[in-house]
């Protein structure tokens, strides 16, 4: 699925042509974007106090999903929105020194985990030679995925809040959340 662009993306064949990377179109469009921008005058906590935590799916637009400006939340993303390590990482870092107090979850219908496995890494190994130390947290079950996630969150001694954790899938063709209650 891919969203409309007011330029088409360039491909692999445009890479020689200067001006013509999409990260360059990324320095422009910044570039826009500055000449109007103001300083909104807000500090680095979220006024919400909630961190949310998903995928890195380029479908899920959380802020308009969630009805979020600006400044309300943390937006944590990873493949498959998967509390790992570096996930509380972020949300230590979070609730400790920027105050929130609320975790939200979500991980979304066709998500590319699904379809992957922990061969993924081995693959990854023959190619390049050495096997990465991270694990690809691949699953089958979404609702169960969400289970993990939420446990994962609520045992972390690191985080000092951990009553309101809540956990949802994110249906890419309708747009809704459904709740997934821990077990």
């Amino acid at each position: 699925m891919s969203i409309p662009a007011a330029e088409p993306l360039p491909t692999a064949a445009d890479s020689d042509t200067p001006g013509n990377h999409v990260i360059d179109r990324l320095v422009a469009a910044n570039s826009v974007y500055a000449d109007t921008f103001t300083d909104p005058g807000m500090g680095a906590a979220p006024v919400l106090r909630v961190a949310v935590v998903a995928c890195m799916d380029a479908r899920l637009d959380l802020h308009e999903a969630l009805g979020l400006e600006l400044g309300d939340c943390h937006t944590i993303r990873n493949a498959g929105g998967v509390v790992t390590d570096d996930i509380i990482r972020s949300l230590t870092i979070s609730q400790r020194a920027l105050g929130t107090r609320s975790v939200a979850l979500i991980h979304h219908t066709g998500c590319g985990l699904l379809d992957l496995t922990e061969d993924f890494r081995y693959e990854l190994e023959a190619e390049v030679g050495q096997r990465p130390a991270w694990a690809v947290e691949a699953f089958r079950d979404l609702d169960q995925d969400v289970r993990q996630s939420i446990q994962r969150v609520r045992t972390s001694p690191f985080l000092p809040h951990r009553d309101d954790v809540r956990g949802f899938v994110f249906d890419v063709h309708t747009g809704l959340l459904r709740e997934v209650l821990p077990r």
